[in-house]
């Protein structure tokens, strides 16, 4: 399916207009530079809102337009490819540009991208990040300076590559002339922030309830489930250690800490995870540092060494072997499943 196949699903504008409403001079046009491999939701979560603020508001506060890498249809992860009007590096003027963007993007190596965005935002134009976009942005040397955010499946990988930027946890953020959205529903929850800032608080409302959005998040809140809704857990002393034992994985505490953190016994503490868990403290603790170790492997270029080190492994073997328990393959082996990091630059965009 292709963008032309449905257009009543994402059509500019369902109104005529006169030629005194002068649609030319108030009209924002919407860039969406789709990556390959792009998460479906969130694309329509800023597409869908664009044209519900049109139909309600009678006017056309909005048009849009398609943009990939190679100017071809671009294939969202779920197998639905969008037809594009736009090659990277087209002089079309943008008022915005929304990079839409996921899978494993330490693949994504595309010069052309990058210096077609630096262009943009000297033109002056808003450039925005979905789910995986900030990424891409950053990439570019687009987020120096600015407060943003990325999904949550993202960001230890992101992290460890750019360790300098002011990455939030938050469901969106807007700074400036940077829109960045973790993806999901929380770009509906982005959308309406922008609505209300760049025409009125009635129109957010409405393009809100259109999409039966009865609860808006502001975009500090949390992009996760607390652990308590995570894990179905309700111990307060056992919720307390795994939260430190999540932000310990580069450095793990010893059950004894854990046990002094809880204020119980460390064979108490163990009874806990059995009860709740179905295993015990330290095979949990393994678990968590080896689903770090999963993202790292696949979405950096950190090599297998350094992934070991964060994510608290002293010994290379060690690592090698666990891992292989874990997941059936050597961390190497999953590099080279994965593919060469960086490659030839215009060659090695594939993400999935």
């Amino acid at each position: 399916m292709t963008a032309e196949a449905c257009p009543k699903a994402i059509n500019n504008s369902d109104l005529q207009l006169s030629d005194s409403d002068n649609p030319a001079k108030s009209t924002a046009h919407v860039g969406f530079l789709l990556i390959p491999g792009f998460s479906m939701l969130g694309y329509v979560s800023v597409i869908e809102p664009l044209r519900a603020a049109n139909y309600l508001s009678g006017r056309p506060l909005y048009r849009w337009s398609h943009v990939s890498i190679d100017g071809k249809p671009a294939e969202a992860s779920n197998g639905v490819r969008i037809q594009t009007d736009f090659c990277v590096g087209t002089d079309a003027q943008f008022d915005y540009v929304f990079v839409c963007a996921d899978g494993n993007l330490a693949l994504f190596q595309h010069s052309p991208t990058f210096t077609w965005l630096r262009q943009l935002a000297r033109r002056g134009v808003k450039l925005g990040g979905i789910r995986g976009g900030a990424w891409i942005l950053a990439r570019a040397n687009m987020l120096t300076g600015y407060r943003f955010t990325i999904h949550w499946k993202h960001a230890p990988a992101f992290v460890e590559d750019y360790p300098d930027l002011d990455l939030r946890r938050s469901l969106y953020e807007i700074d400036r002339d940077r829109l960045t959205s973790s993806g999901g529903t929380a770009t509906l929850d982005m959308m309406h922030a922008i609505f209300a800032h760049e025409h009125d608080n009635a129109l957010a409302m409405a393009v809100s309830e259109w999409f039966l959005q009865t609860h808006i998040r502001g975009g500090a809140d949390s992009q996760r489930m607390s652990l308590r809704e995570r894990l179905g857990i309700t111990n307060s002393a056992l919720l307390r250690v795994i939260s430190r034992m999540e932000q310990t994985l580069e450095n793990p505490m010893s059950r004894e800490e854990l046990a002094r953190l809880a204020r119980v016994s460390i064979r108490h503490l163990e009874r806990l995870f059995r009860q709740h868990l179905s295993c015990s403290l330290g095979e949990h603790y393994l678990a968590l540092r080896l689903a770090h170790a999963h993202e790292l492997v696949q979405k950096t270029s950190l090599s297998l060494l350094e992934v070991a080190l964060a994510c608290g492994f002293t010994s290379a073997s060690h690592f090698s072997r666990s891992y292989r328990t874990r997941f059936g393959r050597t961390p190497r082996a999953e590099r080279l499943r994965e593919g060469p990091r960086g490659g030839v630059d215009g060659q090695k965009v594939s993400l999935r």
